[in-house]
């Protein structure tokens, strides 16, 4: 077995994985499996010697499912990191991490925000909704572990805030969250589609500044029953 980490998949029965030619392989009864979610363990197995990293696909999304590794080595660096983490140089980085990543998250809500706007843009008569559908749309998207598509890298932020747009006019505006949508290859998606050419027509009706009546919009009826966080 050659000093590497190996990218397989959950296998048949417990205590065994699938390579991606299709192989069944069982975890020597000396390994165990460490749990996904403490990124320095797993980065420091990878890196110690043989290892299977289970990762498991859904959809379009990957999910991890651990680390099978020596029960020995596990063992050992569990006990090297938990030394490292009780120094006062560990406490002083950790709160450094913490505050960059406020500092990025921080930026990229009033980035994401901003290409919202941008991407609604509602006649000036409707400016104030169109803040008001910004905030809402950016406060459900941009969460840390939201997993929506506002957090995804592979496209730009401007699409990432159309996508946002669409997607939560589709959940609070239309009837999708109580559709019996047959289980129909690509209905789904059809069912979407629609939704989506009707959204976006509703957001013309703004762009255009055309006179909306409240009590019929479904996105302004939407918009009074949301209460943004912490105001």
């Amino acid at each position: 077995m050659t000093h590497q980490t190996r990218i397989v998949s959950p296998g048949p029965q417990a205590g065994s994985v699938r390579t991606p030619d299709g192989q069944i392989l069982h975890a020597p009864a000396d390994w165990v499996v460490t749990p996904p979610g403490d990124a320095a363990l797993s980065r420091r197995l990878k890196a110690a010697g043989p290892s299977w990293t289970v990762q498991e696909r859904k959809g379009r999304k990957t999910f991890s499912r651990g680390i099978w590794a020596a029960a020995v080595t596990v063992e050992s660096i569990k006990a090297d990191l938990a030394r490292e983490r009780q120094t006062p140089e560990f406490a002083r980085k950790r709160q450094k991490d913490v505050e960059r990543r406020q500092r990025e998250q921080h930026h990229y809500v009033a980035e994401f925000h901003e290409a919202v706007i941008s991407f609604l843009a509602f006649d000036a008569k409707h400016r104030e909704l169109a803040q008001q559908l910004a905030r809402a749309v950016t406060e459900h998207a941009t969460p840390v572990g939201s997993g929506t598509v506002a957090r995804t890298a592979r496209i730009s932020v401007e699409e990432r805030a159309e996508a946002a747009v669409i997607a939560w006019m589709r959940h609070r505006t239309t009837a999708y969250e109580h559709m019996a949508i047959p289980r129909v290859a690509g209905q789904r998606r059809e069912v979407r589609r629609m939704l989506a050419a009707r959204s976006r027509a509703l957001l013309d009706s703004y762009r255009a500044g055309r006179n909306v009546d409240p009590a019929s919009c479904p996105l302004q009826r939407a918009l009074c029953s949301w209460h943004p966080v912490g105001g």
